[in-house]
């Protein structure tokens, strides 16, 4: 893939490497002159010296053919101005947001930024998820149709031990897709049992996430 990478701070700087390493097709934008020289020296003519929010500059670094592009500035406001150009002036297919305040995550996404990444918000999320969810983890949200994909350890003692699938009182709008146990992946049947130490993977309405809990362990 053609990557675009907008900011060359600590984030956009290990990025650009990363997928250097994966032997992406990967530029990096940064309009800082020292910036720019000093990432240029240490990764290679990878780096255009630039003010990404300018259209000139998507023209210049060929965005019109970029499969994704990027945006990871420490400032929200330009981070969405790249993205909208990008995507609505140059056709661009994905466009990703580093968002630093979580406030404006919603704005992002009203304002048609596909994905949006906020540091702030995944620490928070996993703060709050040792405190009330214990060994029910959220693993990634499905923004279309509001979907979530959770992690679940069945401990000794849980309600869902012992116990087959067909028969836990799981929410309607849920589905049990994998039991990882003693290390290897199942699809698991109706019919198939729990036991202690299963992690079980499972697609639940976020709303419906809660019942998911009291149903694998008990408690909501």
């Amino acid at each position: 893939m053609y990557i675009i990478v907008m900011g060359g701070g600590q984030v956009g700087y290990h990025l650009t490497r990363t997928l250097m390493q994966k032997e992406h097709e990967v530029l990096l934008v940064e309009k800082d002159p020292r910036r720019a020289a000093r990432i240029t020296k240490e990764l290679g003519p990878v780096v255009f010296e630039g003010d990404g929010c300018e259209f000139r500059t998507l023209q210049q670094v060929g965005t019109n053919r970029a499969d994704v592009v990027a945006a990871v500035t420490g400032d929200d406001e330009d981070n969405l101005v790249m993205c909208q150009i990008s995507k609505r002036k140059f056709g661009v297919p994905r466009t990703i947001a580093r968002v630093n305040d979580p406030r404006n995550e919603e704005i992002f996404r009203r304002l048609g930024i596909d994905e949006t990444v906020s540091s702030t918000k995944v620490i928070d999320d996993l703060i709050e998820q040792e405190m009330e969810t214990g060994d029910v983890i959220p693993l990634a949200a499905l923004r279309r149709g509001d979907l979530e994909i959770v992690e679940a350890s069945i401990r000794q003692g849980s309600p869902a031990a012992n116990v087959a699938i067909k028969d836990l009182p799981l929410p309607e709008e849920s589905l049990i897709s994998c039991i990882i146990r003693d290390g290897k992946a199942m699809i698991p049947q109706g019919d198939t049992v729990l036991h202690d130490d299963d992690v079980v993977i499972a697609l639940v309405r976020a709303n419906q996430a809660a019942a998911l809990q009291a149903a694998l362990r008990g408690t909501a």
